[in-house]
């Protein structure tokens, strides 16, 4: 069952978005939003955006807002990286 979220920092949720510019260049958004208020709380843009990406904005966003308890991503590489897992889990984020 999916777990609903109750409450402010409850579960998160973060993925990317991918575009393309007009001159053809592709570019991609990680996006991060609080699931309880729908608040977008981080858009990062970049040509390439990989796990260190991930952990550095997430780092910045628990300083400013808070950990939540839960994270709920797919199972893209950049989210499945064993660094980010073991980081998430030693400050005590549970994945959704």
């Amino acid at each position: 069952m999916r777990l609903r979220p109750c409450w402010k920092n409850h579960v998160w949720s973060y993925d990317f978005v991918t575009d393309r510019l007009n001159n053809g260049k592709r570019i991609r958004m990680l996006t991060v939003i609080d699931e309880y208020t729908r608040k977008c709380l981080a858009i990062r843009v970049g040509h390439t955006l990989k796990a260190h990406h991930v952990l550095d904005t997430l780092s910045t966003l628990f300083i400013t807002e808070g950990i939540p308890e839960y994270i709920r991503s797919d199972n893209g590489s950049e989210f499945t990286a064993s660094a980010l897992r073991h980081w998430l889990q030693c400050i005590g984020v549970k994945t959704a």
